[in-house]
């Protein structure tokens, strides 16, 4: 699954102090009051709690649509390019600074990481480009939340589901790409670890991973089974048996492996030292990364011994299924030919499964392994039926582990990533810039609350006395 992000937030910024245009006077006021619209809208999203973020994202997405044509055309007068064919004046009176809060970076338990200033334009676009991609991956997220509700999701909604989910991802990975050739030139702080040439181009291999494993998903019907058989409010097993249709198990391995390189590579780049000169970044997007290399790695195992099981190789299905629970990090005994789980590490196993269980149902920090948890089951599943009928039936000799990942394929690519083209503003939006500045409504925009931390609720305390809030001392009589 996804990467659940969370959205940087931003210090107050009038584009007034910093930039002159006398061209088109009236950009550089209206650019000031969309930004503060950006800041409140992220600033509102924090303060949500985790459950309802998801419903407000499309409010985030928005904001940042909307005001992103407008810094770019700043960005392109100072640069002395054209704005739908018009050329836009603007004067550097002294550079921008304004300070973003990472989100990537490692910080002390139980503490907040710092703001990051940043000098320049540069900076400016990149954080907000930065915050439209992790928009899109969460978004992506939400999507995919309704393939684990509590009532089992049609095929038409499972196939709705994913493929509007690998399009969000695929945006984030344009944006990532061009973040990351954007930010190889520009002058950007080192410790503002999430808009670094290097981390753009992780995060650009992690959503080109995630999308390719949707890919194999849409037409992967094992998952879905095994999240029907767990799934104690379905009925439908009353009705029929789960169709489980024959899947182009080979050609869905190698996309599985390619997903897997992208991961590695993203994993790779995320903990080299000189990520961002001494800068960590944080250890659950490390353990994230790592894991979906993982959890792709065992999925194409997953169908290599569903292609070998299809051919009648039962015994080197099973070894196949072997090898993704050897890559999960499963304890596999080569000899007895089946992984067993006993005693605490069966404990933990159950306990972890039933901990994720609970963050889907709540909708909260959920899939916060890649889906490692998930693909165990779907192994778990297979083995146990593949064994059932190779004892019976097949009697097959299971082959030694070793030999198999000698003959693993190379991986292969289904996505193409797109450039990504920046939006820019209408002619006749930026013929109606040339308008003279409004002094009074430049004095309304207003620089709000530098502070965006959690606040104390100042609403009245339910049951006491009228103009007793939440935050006020008590007084004793």
């Amino acid at each position: 699954m996804p990467y659940a992000f969370h959205l940087p937030t931003t210090s107050a910024l009038s584009y007034s102090l910093f930039l002159q245009s006398h061209s088109h006077p009236s950009l550089i006021l209206t650019a000031s009051v969309q930004r503060s619209v950006v800041r409140d809208a992220l600033k509102k999203h924090k303060r949500l709690p985790l459950p309802l973020q998801a419903s407000n994202l499309t409010t985030v997405l928005a904001a940042l649509q909307e005001y992103l044509p407008y810094v770019l055309a700043l960005d392109a007068g100072l640069s002395s390019k054209p704005v739908s064919d018009e050329e836009i004046d603007v004067i550097l009176a002294k550079d921008v600074e304004v300070e973003w809060r990472p989100c990537l970076a490692a910080s002390s338990p139980g503490r907040e990481v710092a703001r990051v200033k940043g000098r320049g334009l540069d900076y400016e676009v990149c954080f907000v480009l930065t915050s439209l991609a992790y928009t899109y991956t969460l978004l992506a997220r939400s999507q995919l939340h309704t393939l684990y509700a509590h009532t089992t999701p049609s095929p038409d909604q499972r196939v709705t589901a994913i493929t509007t989910a690998t399009k969000y991802l695929l945006q984030a990975n344009s944006v990532h790409g061009y973040l990351f050739i954007r930010a190889l030139d520009a002058q950007l702080p080192s410790a503002a670890v999430d808009v670094a040439s290097s981390t753009q181009s992780a995060l650009a291999s992690l959503a080109l991973s995630e999308a390719t494993l949707l890919a194999v998903l849409k037409d992967d019907s094992y998952p879905a089974v095994v999240a029907q058989d767990r799934n104690p409010n379905d009925r439908d097993w009353m009705v029929k048996a789960p169709d489980i249709p024959k899947v182009r198990a080979h050609l869905f391995a190698r996309l599985c492996v390619g997903a897997a390189e992208h991961a590695g590579k993203a994993h790779a780049v995320l903990s080299s030292p000189a990520i961002a000169k001494g800068d960590r970044i944080d250890e659950s997007v490390l353990k994230y990364a790592k894991d979906l290399q993982r959890t792709a790695k065992a999925k194409a195992c997953r169908f290599f011994g569903i292609d070998a099981e299809l051919g009648g190789k039962t015994g080197e299905a099973i070894a196949w299924l072997l090898v993704g629970k050897k890559e999960l990090g499963f304890k596999v005994n080569e000899d007895e030919g089946a992984a067993k789980i006993k005693g605490l590490a069966k404990f933990k196993k159950d306990w972890t499964e039933r901990k994720e269980d609970k963050k889907i149902e709540k909708g909260v920090a959920w899939g916060s392994d890649a889906g490692l948890l998930e693909e165990s089951r779907v192994i778990e599943w297979l083995e146990k039926k593949w064994n059932k009928e190779n004892d019976l039936i097949n009697s097959q000799r299971i082959p030694p582990l070793s030999s198999l990942l000698r003959i693993m394929p190379s991986g292969r690519e289904i996505h193409s990533p797109q450039p990504y083209k920046l939006p820019s503003l209408d002619a006749g939006i930026v013929a109606r810039m040339r308008a003279p500045l409004d002094r009074e409504a430049e004095a309304s925009v207003s620089l709000g609350d530098s502070d965006d931390s959690e606040k104390e609720d100042s609403s009245p305390v339910p049951g006491s006395f009228p103009r007793t809030s939440s935050n006020s001392e008590p007084t004793y009589f």
